[in-house]
């Protein structure tokens, strides 16, 4: 049960999202984050592109030191846009030239077919089906009403219910300024499942400035955002 200063800050966030005048975003616009996992570092490159109809989304992680030897691992969602949000096509994840997965949405077949090591499997759509980027930058084109809901995330590797709850609106300082956030937290299921908040810049089209994951080892991912640009 949600406590009652949580339900209030929920309730105020909610306030001042639904009541934000919400315009789409740049037809092209770069955001660069640096994503600290325990003592290694990677930096993240990813550009959103659309025309109002449909849209692109690439990211392009290259880690340092060591981690440079692994090359540039690169992940892309194709798709459209609708009244409720991005509806993505294919997803697919890139490590090298020998590894990647994918996954393709049939709306029309409520269907996701995801391809891995050469075998593909096809599995039933949920409503709310999202990759992992369409569901960051969805709402940066719709934001989602309510003070809970639910999305299923397929990347390839299978189909993951997340339910997540507004946390409240909080000011983030980062390497690229300091925004006006909206804080979103994903419900653990139990112990073991992984803790996973997202901070939306309220004054820059809700995208996303902060993601924040931690494994249930306490293994912990902390992705901020560097630069906002073209």
């Amino acid at each position: 049960m949600i406590s009652t200063p949580l339900r209030h800050a929920g309730i105020v966030a909610l306030t001042l999202w639904t009541c934000a005048i919400q315009a789409a975003p740049p037809e092209r616009i770069t955001l660069t984050y640096e994503l600290k996992r325990n003592s290694l570092v990677i930096d993240v490159s990813e550009t959103l592109e659309h025309d109002g109809r449909t849209y692109a989304i690439t990211s392009e992680a290259r880690g340092r030191g060591i981690l440079a030897l692994f090359g540039v691992l690169k992940r892309t969602s194709r798709g459209r846009i609708t009244p409720q949000g991005l509806r993505p096509d294919e997803f697919r994840d890139e490590r090298g030239s020998s590894w990647a997965v994918s996954a393709k949405f049939d709306w029309d077949a409520r269907s996701v077919t995801q391809e891995k090591n050469g075998k593909s499997e096809t599995l039933k759509m949920p409503a709310t089906a999202q990759d992992p980027l369409s569901l960051a930058y969805s709402f940066a084109f719709v934001p989602p009403k309510g003070r809970e809901y639910d999305v299923t995330r397929a990347d390839g590797r299978g189909l993951t219910p997340f339910r997540f709850t507004v946390v409240g609106n909080e000011k983030l300082a980062t390497p690229a300024g300091e925004f006006q956030t909206l804080h979103i937290a994903k419900l653990r299921d139990g112990p073991d499942d992984k803790a996973t908040d997202i901070w939306f810049a309220a004054e820059r089209d809700f995208l996303p400035v902060r993601v924040v994951i931690v494994e249930s080892d306490g293994t912990r991912a902390d992705q901020i955002i560097t630069r906002i640009g073209k």
